[in-house]
């Protein structure tokens, strides 16, 4: 698989990783991760699956993020502007926070609501970064009943968050 392929087929994973953890769209973090794929790939072992990989790559630099944000912060120069472009970010950033937070509940509560079968398809594929074959090795059921059960997973879940979409 050519790098363009690798980017192409993860590269939405990739972004609702970093929106899940650092609570923002952020590209560059994006880019860096894709980078470090690039720098690393010789070092991937076939122990797990690729996608997984590279989500634990999401992951991790998307937590380093968070804990460096703190130190930029305090690292960055007190100009005029730039005070003022903070003053007027951190008014509408609580209620940003709130509304995601609202948000994600509402999304886990969904999930939570599910019947157990589709519960468990859906933290497998979406969350854990599992491919369909590896969750129908896992459970030990038909690639066919991963997939309808994914379908019907998706299909209540889109019901029920439905003023979300």
């Amino acid at each position: 698989m050519n790098f363009k392929d690798i980017i192409k087929n993860n590269k939405q994973n990739v972004r609702n990783i970093i929106r899940l953890i650092t609570k923002e769209t952020n590209e560059d973090l994006e880019q860096e991760v894709f980078v470090k794929v690039w720098k690393n790939q010789d070092k991937y072992t076939e122990k797990g699956s690729f996608k997984t990989w590279i989500n634990t790559i999401a992951k991790n630099l998307s937590k380093d993020y968070l804990k460096s944000a703190d130190r930029r912060v305090q690292v960055n120069s007190t100009a005029d502007d730039e005070v003022m472009n903070s003053i007027r970010d951190n008014k509408s950033a609580p209620e940003g926070v709130f509304l995601a937070k609202i948000r994600q509940k509402r999304i886990i509560k969904a999930i939570d609501e599910l019947k157990p079968k589709f519960k468990e398809v859906i933290m497998l594929c979406e969350i854990e970064g599992y491919s369909y074959e590896q969750i129908s090795e896992r459970l030990g059921v038909p690639m066919g009943t991963v997939k309808s059960r994914i379908y019907n997973a998706k299909k209540e879940l889109a019901l029920k968050l439905e003023d979300l979409l």
